[in-house]
């Protein structure tokens, strides 16, 4: 009962976990952020391993997925550092969120609740003639801080996954444990027919 209610709560934080990054995803792809774009895939990719390996008993896969999330959960920490500017880092930075490709933002910047962009007539000089320069006001919550709200559900969701990632293959290893003990019980206390080696043979008569 245990084990099944162990794999199931798995299972459910797996769908959560990709239900949400596919949200993220498609807001990442909105944005052009190559660097969160390319992490995201690589995370639905181990949930959906690590989701198999749950319903499949699988412990290796779980396990690969207990790992990832350690890592993941250190990703969406920089993230946030990222956008509140924790020590050297700068939101603005075009490196590290888009491999410095575009001077693409987070699309919460322009598109967040609130947000009121107007076009700055004529750009200033150093602007470049293939983006435009905006003023953006109103916005009831800045876009830095609904990406650290992804991050911080990504993390709760991370958590919760390793917890019971852990908790998955201690039963299915304790499982196959009390399989494999039962098994060789029954192969010692079991005993077949056995042949005798010594045959008696009789002789045969036809009748004409």
């Amino acid at each position: 009962m245990g084990c099944c209610s162990g794999r199931c709560t798995l299972a459910f934080i797996c769908g959560m976990q990709l239900i949400s990054i596919l949200e993220r995803q498609i807001f990442d792809f909105l944005g052009y952020q190559w660097a969160p774009i390319l992490t995201n895939f690589i995370h639905i990719i181990t949930v959906i391993l690590g989701l198999f390996g749950t319903v499949q008993f699988r412990p290796r896969y779980v396990t690969g997925y207990a790992v990832w999330l350690v890592l993941w959960v250190a990703w969406n920490v920089f993230i946030i550092c990222f956008y509140l500017e924790v020590g050297d880092l700068s939101k603005d930075t075009d490196l590290i969120m888009t491999f410095n490709i575009s001077m693409h933002r987070s699309w919460w910047m322009e598109n967040g609740p609130g947000c009121r962009v107007t076009p700055v007539t004529p750009p200033p000089s150093w602007a470049p003639e293939d983006h435009r320069y905006i003023s953006i006001a109103g916005c009831l919550l800045e876009y830095q801080y609904v990406e650290v709200a992804h991050s911080s559900l990504q993390i709760i969701l991370a958590l919760a996954g390793f917890i019971y990632a852990c908790y998955v293959v201690k039963l299915i290893s304790e499982e196959e444990d009390s399989f494999d003990f039962i098994g060789g019980f029954d192969s010692y206390g079991y005993q077949g027919p056995q042949k005798t080696s010594h045959l008696q043979l009789q002789p045969m008569y036809m009748a004409k």
